[in-house]
């Protein structure tokens, strides 16, 4: 089997006595879809944001690649290939949707952003950002500003500035949110390929998107895991049924 690409290992973070993270251990495995999921405030959010390294965890070890990340800030992790989409917009809403990917495009070469205004006719910027708009279906939207993108064309903005990253692992926070359902159905095609580009942690409310795309499930309840398989494994879970499938399932 081959190593795992992100590991996890009896993570803890506390909030006074609230325990947001209680023990988690978990991996994701090249080419895979792992699906984080859980009811509001089961501590999915403060899970991602000790990953990306916003906030620090209390004790265990997290390692990307076998490297242990303790210590390595937010633009570290992502130089190291942690790719993020955030649940909350962290686009640039002035830009455009060209320019936001052209960002990300320019930070990949290591070159600065101070001179940002004199490389808008870079092609060895604009050519890869328009490449990613139009594997994301925004093609046709490269020019106009993120704030008067709809929501779930920001979210399909997102995942293009992730990829022009060319991240070792995708972290998606909720990307069908704010989504129709044709937008989902088309999303779920997407991500069902990306995965062979690299694995995807993917934290997701939507359960037919998250049946349809994960190889494992993991299920996180007050900030513990208390089950990881299969889709048809944490169908059955009597469990995960009480905690959080009910009759869904």
């Amino acid at each position: 089997m081959a190593e795992p690409v992100l590991e996890i290992h009896d993570l803890r973070k506390n909030f006074g006595a609230l325990k947001a993270t209680d023990g988690v251990t978990l991996d994701v495995r090249p080419g895979e879809i792992h699906a984080l999921i859980g009811p509001n405030g089961a501590g999915k959010s403060t899970l991602i944001h000790q990953i990306c390294g916003s906030i620090p965890p209390d004790d265990g070890t997290i390692r990307l690649l076998s490297k242990d990340l303790f210590g390595i800030g937010m633009a570290g992790r992502a130089r190291l290939g942690l790719g993020r989409s955030f649940q909350i917009s962290s686009l640039a809403p002035e830009f455009s949707a060209l320019r936001n990917v052209m960002l990300a495009v320019q930070a990949r070469q290591g070159s600065s952003f101070r001179f940002f205004r004199s490389v808008m006719g870079d092609r060895t910027l604009i050519e890869p950002a328009r490449a990613m708009l139009e594997r994301v279906g925004l093609g046709a939207r490269a020019d106009v500003p993120a704030a008067e993108l709809s929501h779930g064309e920001r979210r399909q903005l997102e995942i293009a500035v992730a990829l022009a990253l060319e991240p070792k692992i995708f972290l998606l926070d909720e990307p069908m949110a704010g989504m129709g359902p044709e937008g989902s159905k088309s999303l779920t095609r997407f991500l069902d390929g990306l995965r062979h580009e690299a694995p995807i942690l993917l934290v997701e409310h939507d359960m037919d998107a998250v049946f349809a795309l994960a190889d494992r499930v993991s299920v996180l309840v007050y900030g513990r895991v208390i089950a990881t398989g299969s889709v048809d494994d944490i169908r059955r879970d009597p469990e995960v049924r009480r905690a959080y499938l009910g009759d869904a399932a």
